[in-house]
């Protein structure tokens, strides 16, 4: 997997385990027109209930999937329907500072957008997610937009679930970042 300027997550130690299990499906794409990748249906399934009864192809945005399948693999409970981006913020406890790992939603009309979030420039955050150019990748999306920032519970919360401060091009800053 080539993470481009991100590679330096793969240096900084123990990830948070929602970020080392979106990392794992990193690349995975829609397939255009009348098809669905089986891959993201097989998420569905692998978050079942609701989910597993409702999303029946990769047309319908699948941000929430994403999240909800990376929670389960990290073996965190989903929020009550996960398809909703906006549900994402009764997720976890809130998170004034978001750090490494927080989930994080926008604003994006009536149904929001989700993701890990993974660092921020001066005027963005940068965003690991699915449905994000129709594939999981990191892509930047204006503070300006953020309606909340969810921390993970953790029972040991790992040092790198802090802030980090990026160019606008992804790559670290190494000036150290001060938690608020």
């Amino acid at each position: 997997m080539d993470l481009g300027n991100y590679s330096w997550l793969t240096t900084i130690g123990t990830l948070p385990r929602m970020v080392s299990e979106a990392l794992k499906i990193w690349g995975v794409e829609e397939k255009p027109g009348d098809q669905s990748n089986p891959v993201i249906l097989e998420w569905a399934q692998k978050v079942g209930g609701d989910v597993a009864r409702d999303y029946k192809t990769d047309e319908t945005p699948w941000c929430g999937l994403t999240m909800a399948y990376v929670a389960k693999q990290a073996g965190k409970t989903p929020p009550s329907k996960p398809l909703w981006a906006r549900n994402w913020e009764y997720f976890g406890k809130d998170s004034k500072q978001p750090d490494l790992g927080d989930i994080i939603v926008f604003e994006r009309g009536m149904k929001g957008h989700v993701g890990l979030y993974i660092g921020e420039d001066d005027t963005h955050l940068h965003i690991l997610g699915g449905n994000q150019g129709d594939r999981v990748c990191i892509q930047r999306y204006g503070n300006s937009r953020k309606l909340a920032a969810q921390k993970p519970l953790y029972m040991s919360e790992p040092a790198t679930a802090r802030p980090f401060f990026l160019h606008v091009d992804g790559s670290l800053i190494s000036r150290p970042f001060a938690k608020v």
